[in-house]
Formats: structure tokens, sequence, C-alpha cells
């Protein structure tokens, strides 16, 4: 595995694989990997000749300057991870490699109301950041696949909003949520957890699976009041749940109908904000 901190090294790099007729996989992340990015990978490798993986603290989706100075930055670890699983290259880019003083503006992208509801309301401007940060690092590696993970569903849908509105040829591949056999999603953030507070982080998936098994015989709302006592009753503070469309992710009130309808979540534990998301019904099985 190469590891490469300029652009000009990693470009050089992909250069010469493409004129090798190598194709390019792309996995962005912020580091502190798990499971969850390696199930990332092995698609990746899957699909693609050439993999390269960026680690990368993006510091303009932060909302809170804290949540960004405590995020885990275990480089050593994550470098080893990458190496055992056979990545070709893992770029490691510093803040003035990503956002030097010349850079272009990221071009305008009209996302309409897809970012404003749930993260988009809680979070405001965090998904001005995501999309900077993800065009800045296409626009870098220019490759053929980029996988994301469908635990970050709000995200996948903006960024596939924005290639659609850019000349940017890369193709969005969407991986599953890789999950703990309790049910819990895997996330960085989840190594900021206490072992108690990880065991009472489950009725996030519990209280999805509870819309899932019940969306098609009760109201949209009761479902919501029932899954949010579950979140609570477990000692967590949820921030929302909301039932969306999953193509304009728009809240829906009559779900027997819709033909793609996700349940999507964000709560707190010990101070650390946890997300995730269950497919209710997609329309490929109708």
């Amino acid at each position: 595995m190469k590891i490469l901190k300029t652009n000009r090294g990693l470009q050089n790099n992909i250069s010469k694989e493409r004129n090798n007729k190598k194709s390019i996989g792309f996995v962005p992340t912020m580091g502190a990997l798990h499971d969850g990015h390696m199930s990332l990978i092995q698609e990746a490798q899957q699909g693609c000749d050439v993999v390269v993986v960026s680690i990368f603290v993006n510091p303009t989706q932060f909302n809170e300057k804290s949540d960004l100075e405590k995020y885990p930055r275990p480089i050593e670890r994550d470098t080893a991870m990458l190496k055992e699983h056979g990545v070709d290259y893992l770029f490691l880019p510093s803040t003035t490699q990503i956002y030097p003083k010349n850079l272009a503006p990221t071009p305008k992208i009209n996302l309409g109301q897809l970012a404003t509801t749930m993260e988009g309301e809680h979070r405001p401007g965090h998904f001005e950041g995501v999309i900077q940060v993800v065009h800045r690092l296409l626009t870098i590696v220019s490759p053929d696949q980029l996988y994301m993970g469908q635990k970050d569903f709000q995200q996948f849908t903006i960024i596939q909003a924005m290639l659609n509105q850019t000349n940017l040829k890369t193709q969005l591949r969407v991986c599953p949520i890789h999950r703990q056999d309790d049910g819990l999603a895997m996330s960085s953030r989840n190594a900021r957890l206490s072992a108690a507070a990880k065991k009472k982080a489950t009725a996030i998936y519990e209280s999805l699976m509870y819309i899932k098994n019940n969306f098609m015989t009760t109201g949209r709302d009761q479902l919501i009041k029932e899954a949010l006592e579950i979140q609570k009753s477990s000692g967590l503070d949820p921030e929302y749940i909301d039932i969306a469309d999953g193509h304009t992710l728009q809240s829906l009130t009559d779900l027997r109908k819709a033909k793609y309808v996700v349940a999507c979540t964000a709560s707190w534990l010990e101070g650390i904000r946890l997300i995730d998301n269950m497919i209710l019904r997609k329309e490929d099985e109708y």
C-alpha cells in the first residue's frame, strides 16, 4: 500500500494506473475505521481494479468545534487495517491540500428540500461542508466509482444529487449498513461510548425494527411515538425520528402508498450523536 499526502503525488500514481487501463474505486473516510469501512473497501475491490482510501477529518462539516476536536484519529491503527485489507493507496491530505488559498468555489448545487429535513434541520450548514469536501476529493482522485455506506442515508442522497448536477463522471455505489450482532450500526463515534452505553445504544436499532414490523398496520404518528419511547426508556435522548420518502426525504403521512420508504433517526448518548436508518420498502420490490 502506498501512502500519499499530496494531491500531485496521488494524481501521478492514479494517472499511471489509468494508463494501464485500470479502473479506480474510491472510499472517502474520516478515519477511526471499523468493519463497516472494511465492507466498503471489499465492495470497491470487487468492482474496481485499484482502490483508493482517503482519511481526512473535514472541518467544514462539523457544527461544533468541540466535536471536531474530539473526533478520534487513530491513524497508526487505521493504516494497519488498510494494509491488512489490501488497499492500494491511502491518501492522507492536509487541510491545505484540500483547501488551498487559490481554490475555486464549489459549484452551486440546488438541493431543494433534500437538505432542509432531518440532519439538515438539526445541523445547519453541515451538508454544504459535505458537498464541498466530497466534490473536492472527487476532483483530486477522479475515481470511476465512489463507495459510501447507507448509514448516512441523507448524505448519500445529497451526494447523488451533486453528481447529477455536475460534470463529474464518477458513479455512486451505496453499500448496506454494517451492524454488530446486537444491531448497533457500526460508526467511528461508537469508539467514544462506554461499554454500558453501547448496550443502551442498541435501542436505536430496536426502535427502527419496531417501525419496520408495524408500518403497514400502524399510523405514522403512533409509530414515531412508540419508537421514541423505546429509545428514551433505554436512556437515549432522541433528536428526531422521521419516516420519509427515500427519494425526496420529505416526511410521509400515508406510508402504504409510497414506493420507497425509509425511517431515519438521530439520538444522543453520553454526549455522542448517533444516527441510523432502516429502509422499510424499496420500489424495486413492486
